[in-house]
């Protein structure tokens, strides 16, 4: 059994998964120093008209070696029910798929690009072609070719087994695929609709549910990609539950075994984290809050291996941004790249943070034709060009003033 809207544009993940209220920065935050941009270039390379090239891209982008940049839109395509796209260098865009609900319904997670140009995915909904609960199903895993030919390797029914994807997947060297549904496993979170799961994907469809989440002491809503590591082993995050029911980080091993590295505390310490994680050689892993914090806008918080949290930086919410979503990302020199949803200039922001957690602020949207409210993690090529996309913004005819969202270029 799966939860659906069919008037839901977005449930905002934070209201979504919790019943938090979104907290005001106001005027208390005024009296802090501005934070000044260092000198960017910035270039919307598409945006989108809510027609056949998509609306509402909310899982940010992907790259490839000839830096031809791949994506999914929430609405829109021949059927409004998502495309998955491309867009060339020049900014040129090509929809490799427009999906019809038995075929998948609104996709807003990334997608995964083999070295052979094959695409893997998700849908929130959708995917079998008749009946299903849902919308023409629970959610799917699909697999694009290079002809632009889709298969639903599997279609999630909802239930045990797991519904509603809002996250994308991971391939491991064998070539099962892994990731996490939003909704089924235990039935106790989301008013009966489930706490999500852990599964696994083998080549032919085959499921197999690797951890059930049960919302305490193990979190539910679990958010942004798996990561993997050379073990096998799954990390990830939770929005909600563990011990103080504010989210938790997770590992979960191939054989099912899940253990629960750290619950987050709330307030300074941060709840309602967003993944996926960022980890570095030495087993420490960085990764964001969406609200908490020192001013409640959100942290930036490295784990190191023993399960200590660091706060590294807390959002004023400011010119430096509130809400951060999607991963972080780093450069040679380990900086860290991400941005907020909202704050900065009103549509959010682009920011680096130094190793001695100073704060940059690249760009600040204004909500216009420059986009508004970025999602999904950024892209950074070897000539430190930043690529994203914006959940809404651009052409301001998808929405009430809202607008079908940007693919943006941010160079040095």
């Amino acid at each position: 059994m799966c939860g659906i809207d069919s008037n839901r544009i977005r449930e905002y993940n934070l209201a979504k998964a919790r019943n938090i209220l979104l907290v005001s920065v106001g005027l208390f935050c005024l009296w802090f120093a501005t934070m000044p941009a260092s000198a960017q270039t910035f270039t919307v390379l598409h945006t989108f008209t809510g027609k056949g090239d998509g609306r509402l891209p909310f899982a940010g982008v992907i790259q490839d070696g000839s830096g031809n940049l791949f994506g999914t839109t929430y609405y829109g395509g021949a059927f409004d029910d998502g495309v998955v796209f491309q867009i060339k260098p020049n900014g040129k865009e090509k929809i490799l798929h427009s999906f019809w609900g038995g075929d998948g319904w609104v996709p807003e997670a990334p997608v995964l690009r083999t070295s052979t140009g094959i695409l893997y995915g998700t849908t929130s909904y959708g995917g079998k072609p008749k009946g299903g609960g849902c919308h023409h199903g629970c959610g799917e895993v699909f697999r694009l070719d290079t002809s632009g030919k889709l298969t639903v390797l599997y279609a999630f029914p909802g239930g045990e087994n797991g519904g509603q994807l809002w996250t994308g997947i991971v391939e491991d060297k064998q070539g099962y695929l892994y990731g996490t549904t939003e909704q089924g496993g235990d039935a106790g979170c989301d008013y009966g609709w489930g706490c999500g799961v852990v599964f696994k994907l083998d080549r032919s469809g085959k499921e197999t549910v690797l951890h059930a989440f049960t919302n305490q002491p193990d979190g539910w809503s679990p958010s942004g990609e798996l990561i993997l590591d050379s073990a096998g082993n799954l990390y990830g995050v939770t929005e909600a539950g563990g011990t103080s029911e504010n989210g938790t980080v997770f590992k979960v091993t191939p054989s099912g075994e899940e253990t629960v590295l750290f619950s987050f505390p709330g307030g300074t310490g941060g709840y309602a984290p967003q993944g996926p994680l960022l980890p570095d050689a030495v087993g420490n892993f960085y990764g964001v809050t969406a609200v908490g914090g020192g001013y409640g806008c959100g942290t930036v918080f490295k784990l190191d291996g023993a399960g200590n949290e660091t706060i590294l930086y807390n959002f004023a919410g400011t010119t430096d941004g509130c809400q951060p979503q999607g991963g972080l990302i780093w450069d040679a020199k380990g900086n860290l790249y991400g941005a907020t949803r909202v704050g900065g200039n009103g549509g959010g922001t682009i920011y680096r943070l130094d190793t001695g957690g100073n704060i940059t602020v690249l760009y600040s949207f204004t909500g216009g034709s420059d986009g508004n409210e970025p999602w999904g993690s950024l892209v950074l090529d070897k000539s430190g060009t930043l690529y994203g996309a914006t959940e809404g913004g651009g052409n301001m005819s998808c929405g009430t003033n809202f607008g079908c969202g940007v693919v943006f270029k941010l160079t040095p």
